[in-house]
């Protein structure tokens, strides 16, 4: 890659960094952007995932110094993340990377829909506790999640963020905060794997990942001066964004693109 190239995606990862604190959904821009510039398409997933793990230290830091990240849970979220991604990234190594977008679309659609359905949940903390079934769905939500954020992590955090203001009723601050310091592990994970089968770019990686973890850590300290009903109109803006990029440029694109594959076969 030239320097100029280079210093193309240190901007976009900064920025990125930055707002998806808040919002996840990093790689949908990250990735996509590698790809621009010609990079292997399972080496810019590999070493995103590598500049990722230091984007979510960043990212996390501002957070462990008050109450906002929900202790209790985390060594059955982090386990459970962990075995997740494990067998995520092991997928990625398995399935062509070309058929992952659209099951990130469907995805980010899914959310969007969410935020029509709990539009004021997570502003305040609940003082009601979430019942045992409600609480088990979101444990398997954490695992299930983890394979995905293993395998891809487009999305990963939005949509887990989502789960845990629905199912364990935390608060936008609180869910922000938890699903920031499991990335971390899901992340490192799913990059050991990866830098055991040689598919990580260590230069490019060292040079994105520690922007990707000033701009988490200016994000983040954001983050915590900002009440939970602006961080709820920040994520729900972004993953409508979100949404309706995929309708308009992921979903019919695609639909397109098979029509057109037809017409030529035929």
């Amino acid at each position: 890659m030239s320097g100029v190239q280079t210093l193309w995606l240190m901007v976009i990862f900064f920025a990125t960094s930055s707002i998806s604190v808040v919002t996840g959904s990093t790689s949908l821009v990250t990735v996509p952007a590698m790809f621009q510039f010609h990079i292997d398409p399972r080496t810019a997933v590999a070493t995103n995932m590598f500049a990722l793990t230091f984007m979510s230290i960043g990212g996390t830091l501002p957070f462990l110094k008050g109450r906002s990240v929900n202790r209790k849970r985390l060594p059955a979220l982090i386990s459970l993340t962990l075995l997740g991604s494990l067998i995520g990234a092991f997928l990625l190594l398995l399935i062509p990377s070309r058929s992952v977008p659209i099951v990130v679309s469907v995805s980010v659609m899914a959310v969007a829909i969410f935020a029509l359905i709990y539009r004021k949940s997570g502003v305040e903390r609940s003082t009601i506790q979430p019942s045992a079934g409600a609480e088990l769905v979101g444990y398997v939500f954490t695992f299930l999640l983890g394979i995905y954020g293993g395998f891809f992590s487009g999305g990963y955090i939005t949509i887990l963020t989502a789960v845990y203001v629905a199912f364990f009723r935390s608060s936008f601050l609180e869910a922000i905060a938890t699903t920031k310091l499991i990335n971390v592990f899901s992340s490192a994970i799913a990059t050991g794997v990866f830098m055991w089968h040689g598919l990580v770019d260590y230069r490019l990686g060292l040079i994105l990942g520690v922007t990707a973890f000033v701009g988490a850590l200016v994000g983040a300290r954001l983050a915590t001066r900002v009440g939970n009903e602006w961080l709820r109109r920040i994520f729900y803006t972004a993953v409508s964004l979100l949404g309706l990029k995929v309708l308009l440029f992921d979903l019919l694109g695609y639909r397109a693109g098979c029509n057109a594959s037809g017409q030529v076969s035929e």
